[in-house]
């Protein structure tokens, strides 16, 4: 599966933006997909994921209430909406794919990243 993520950009702290992820190939529905961010200087985190039928989601500590994963497999994409932005938001965020990436904890497919600076 090929993944192509968009929608970052320059938003000021408190803010607002969505991101999206759009996969090739015809069994999106066969994947869990997770959201990852890296900071400069910083290691890759973990920041949400959702099951292959959106019926279990699992966020970060650091952005729960203020993230939400979604996904819509009829056009093969999975969101992030991003409210309440705040300057240590700032990072690349890539989308992931996995059959089993909630449960396993890894994930073989990922795409290029798209970055979200927020400015205080």
């Amino acid at each position: 599966v090929q993944l192509q993520a968009c929608g970052g950009g320059l938003v000021q702290a408190g803010g607002s933006l969505r991101l999206s992820c759009a996969a090739s190939g015809r069994t999106f529905s066969s994947y869990d997909m997770g959201w990852f961010r890296q900071a400069p200087g910083k290691e890759r985190e973990f920041v949400a994921a959702i099951r292959r039928y959106g019926d279990y989601t699992y966020y970060a500590n650091s952005v729960k209430g203020r993230f939400t994963i979604s996904r819509d497999n009829a056009k093969n994409t999975v969101y992030l909406q991003m409210n309440s932005l705040k300057p240590e938001d700032t990072a690349v965020y890539y989308c992931a794919a996995d059959p089993n990436g909630i449960p396993r904890g890894s994930w073989d497919y990922w795409g290029h990243g798209t970055q979200v600076t927020v400015s205080s």
